[in-house]
């Protein structure tokens, strides 16, 4: 066998396991019911302001009839997961495989292991009726421009986004209002209106639940509707759109 046709190979059952997380994803994750994804620092600490309200919100989401999704790591995973296994409800963990830092946290009564971000992200978002995002580092803000762009781009059913921690976050909503928005033009005057910041938890639960019981006055600007070939879902979640090839 030549190197070519062995790498070839390689490649090959690659795709196989890819296959595979999205099938234990789909199968595990269906059964859930309606969910809502919690994002946040991995190093934040329990005695932390921040994880004693990631725990109330865990709880209030389970109080709310929603089961709680996290990265299944420690910090504001865990403590979401927390209050939702305390409150004896559904606490899924989407675990990934890292070098260093990723380790279970034991609150999780449902557990998934990635080893791919991309099929992970989907199951944060397939299944989910709303994030609730606390403060975190580069991975938080991952899912957060993501959620934004699945939105703005109207390839996903547009749900709440809350993202909780007003001296966190301010200082990156006044950026891309003044800078993003004001000085480049590089996004619409309404897209800064796709998000809601609170303190409040009670309040960031109360906006991810009316969107599971149909209630839409969560989202504070209008996007053009979408209809159509163009607004059937896939399996993964997102609207099928406009093929390039043939508008």
């Amino acid at each position: 066998m030549s190197e070519h046709d062995s790498q070839l190979g390689k490649e090959t059952w690659r795709l196989f396991r890819i296959i595979s997380e999205f099938v234990d994803g789909f199968e595990t994750m269906s059964d859930v019911g309606p969910a809502v994804t919690v994002f946040g620092s991995a190093r934040t600490k329990p005695e932390h302001a921040h994880y004693q309200s990631a725990v109330a919100c865990g709880k209030r989401l389970v109080e709310a009839d929603l089961s709680v999704i996290t990265g299944g790591g420690p910090g504001i995973m865990e403590a979401a997961n927390k209050g939702a296994f305390e409150a004896n409800g559904t606490s899924i963990g989407l675990n990934i495989s890292l070098p260093t830092e990723q380790s279970p946290n034991p609150y999780q009564t449902h557990q998934l292991n990635f080893r791919y971000f991309f099929v992970r992200k989907v199951m944060f978002v397939k299944y989910a009726c709303g994030f609730i995002i606390y403060p975190g580092g580069f991975g938080t803000m991952d899912e957060f421009f993501e959620s934004m762009t699945l939105i703005q781009t109207l390839k996903i059913d547009p749900f709440p986004v809350v993202l909780v921690g007003t001296d966190y976050w301010q200082g990156l909503v006044d950026w891309i209002k003044k800078t993003m928005l004001g000085e480049y033009g590089y996004i619409s005057p309404q897209d800064p209106e796709l998000w809601t910041i609170t303190d409040d938890v009670d309040e960031a639960v109360e906006l991810v639940a009316k969107n599971r019981t149909g209630g839409v006055d969560w989202l504070k600007c209008n996007l053009p509707p979408v209809s159509g070939a163009a607004a059937q879902l896939t399996a993964e979640g997102t609207r099928v759109g406009i093929d390039p090839r043939h508008p």
